[in-house]
Order: structure tokens, then C-alpha cells, then sequence
């Protein structure tokens, strides 16, 4: 039977799931909402993995998680791997785009921009203040303005003489479009300059002091508006490559980084039916004080962590 390797990226706002084989051609691909709830979204995207899996040719061998909820996923998918996000983007942006530079992911609350050389990641940086730069900024707008989320970046590339908005921030951003709209402002042309902004503002911030170098990636949910994608090759002066798979990148980079490891664990795909909990622990050993997040698949604890030294360790039975 032919072996397959498991990506899932669990983020705040969307939960993005694969399976690959050995040549990374993807063979399952689920993009969900998390809804406050990662391992009942983990649940669902397995679900929906599965029925699109052909079990009666391949296996899943090996199984890797990224994302903000890596470590608790991990847990309860028994993963042999387990990696941050700007690891699993570069790895599997580099994968399928081996001379890129410069990597630039917007998603829906949060947003980072990776400097690559060789192959290797040695550089980064993540929004940690201002969500202006953000899909969550994208959708308030598109509602504000009555238009749906998917039609920005058409609607955008109509307009011939783009609003100026203010990109410092959120709140800046948003009262200069009240005052637009205010002053009979095209529709089209408001849109444009939210796009321009976003762009503006994750270059100001994010890609503040970087040296970004062609050739560019642009992936994550907002490289999907066409508007966002022209705002940032004009503010380069380069072309800014789209894949199609983009969304899907982190989770593509876990796999492979799955598929690289010599940990070996055969995935069963009833994790669907198992129940989870989470409890934490205080330590009070020491002046730490160490809050330790505990994982239990019923009434057994499959996972830890959290301790800052040996004190507190609280270690599954074997």
C-alpha cells in the first residue's frame, strides 16, 4: 500500500487540512472555520478529509500540525510532527516555488512576511498590533459597503482612479472610508483604495525594514482578491506570484515535513468519535507558578505542557 503524509493548519479564524503523497501531489484538501472550537473543527476537516481519501490505495504514515493551536492538535491527532508556521509556509512554498524570496501570508487576523535564501528561511516577521492589513479588515469593509467578500478584488480592478485611504490603521482606516463614501466616492474606486491600503499597510508594518526581493509568493486567504494581489505588484514593481494551493500552504508544509521525518505513526481516521478535554494544572512548585495545559482522551492523558522546568512536568502513563 502506498504511504501519505497528513498536513493540518489550525489558525484562529480558518482550520486548513491535506493529505499528500510522496511526490506532494495532494490527494484530500479541506479549508474550514475554526469558530472558536479547534478540536471540533480538527474533528470536522478529518471527516472531510477521509471522504475524499482513497484508503484502498494509500495509508496515512505520518501526520504534522502548525498553526497557533500546533501543540493541542498534535496531541489529539497523535502527530509525529509538530512545527510553527513559519517553518511549515517556507517549506512548502519552497517546495513548489524553489526560487522565492520573499513570502508574503495575510490571513484572516493575523499576517507574516518570510525572507528566504537558499531554500531556507532567515528571516520574519508577524502583525502584532494593527489589523488594517488583515482579511478581518477586508470583511468589515466589503459588509460595510454591501458587497460580498468574494467580489472586492473584481470590483476593484474596475476602478480607474482609485480612492486614497489612510493605511495607518484599523481605526484611521475605516473613518477615511466612512468619509469617502460620504463624499460620493465611486464604489469601485473605494474599493480599490481599501485594497491599496491593505497592501500599504502590511508593507509599513509587517514588511517594515525588509529587503523584499523578487521572486514574490503571495499566499493566505487575501492572496485570492485579484485587488490586494494588483495593490502589492504595484506598490514592488514586480510580479507577485498566486498559487492556487496557497490558502492551503501551511498544512501543505506540515505534510511535508511529515513525509521528511523518520517518525513513523499510522493515522486512524476514527479520531471523529473520540472525546477530548483539556484541564489546566497549576505547578506551584516553585515561583513560576507554571500554568500547564493537560490533554485527556477520556479519562487518559495523552499530552502536557507549559512547565518551565522538571518540577512540573506531568507525563502521560505509558
Amino acid at each position: 500500500m502506498k504511504h501519505a503524509y497528513m498536513g493540518i493548519d489550525v489558525g484562529s479564524i480558518s482550520t486548513k487540512g491535506v493529505i499528500i503523497d510522496k511526490d506532494n501531489n495532494i490527494l484530500s484538501s479541506s479549508y474550514i472555520w475554526t469558530e472558536g472550537a479547534p478540536i471540533d473543527a480538527v474533528k470536522k476537516l478529518v471527516a472531510i478529509l477521509e471522504e475524499q481519501f482513497d484508503k484502498e490505495q494509500y495509508k496515512i504514515v505520518g501526520t504534522g500540525t502548525t498553526g497557533s493551536a500546533r501543540k493541542l492538535v498534535g496531541a489529539v491527532l497523535g502527530a509525529t510532527m509538530v512545527k510553527n508556521e513559519i517553518t511549515a509556509h517556507a517549506v512548502g512554498t519552497t517546495a513548489f516555488y524553489p526560487d522565492v524570496r520573499t513570502i508574503l501570508e495575510i490571513g484572516g487576523q493575523d499576517s507574516k512576511i518570510i525572507l528566504v535564501e537558499n531554500g531556507v528561511a532567515v528571516d520574519y516577521a508577524m502583525n502584532t498590533l494593527c489589523a488594517a492589513g488583515t482579511g478581518a479588515f477586508l470583511s468589515s469593509q466589503a459588509k460595510r459597503l454591501g458587497i460580498e467578500i468574494e467580489d472586492i478584488g473584481d470590483i476593484a480592478l474596475k476602478s480607474e482612479h482609485p480612492a486614497s485611504i489612510a493605511a495607518r490603521c484599523t481605526v484611521f482606516a475605516e473613518s477615511d472610508l466612512v468619509h469617502k463614501i460620504q463624499m460620493g466616492y465611486l464604489k469601485e474606486d473605494i474599493i480599490a483604495g481599501v485594497c491599496n491600503a491593505v497592501a500599504a499597510n502590511y508593507l509599513n508594518n509587517v514588511g517594515k525594514g525588509k529587503r523584499i526581493v523578487s521572486p514574490v509568493v503571495f499566499q493566505g486567504g487575501v492572496s485570492k482578491n485579484r485587488g490586494v494581489v494588483a495593490a502589492f505588484e504595484k506598490a514592488l514593481g514586480c510580479k507577485v506570484n498566486v498559487d492556487p494551493n496557497g490558502h492551503l500552504m501551511g498544512a501543505i508544509g506540515a505534510a511535508i515535513l511529515a513525509k521528511n521525518s523518520s517518525a513513523r505513526r499510522d493515522f486512524d481516521f476514527a479520531i471523529e468519535n473520540m472525546e477530548f478535554r483539556i484541564r489546566e494544572a497549576s505547578c506551584g512548585k516553585c515561583s513560576n507558578n507554571c500554568e500547564i495545559i493537560c490533554v485527556y482522551r477520556g479519562d487518559e492523558l495523552i499530552d502536557s505542557w507549559g512547565n518551565r522546568c522538571e518540577r512540573g512536568s506531568i507525563n502521560p502513563v505509558a
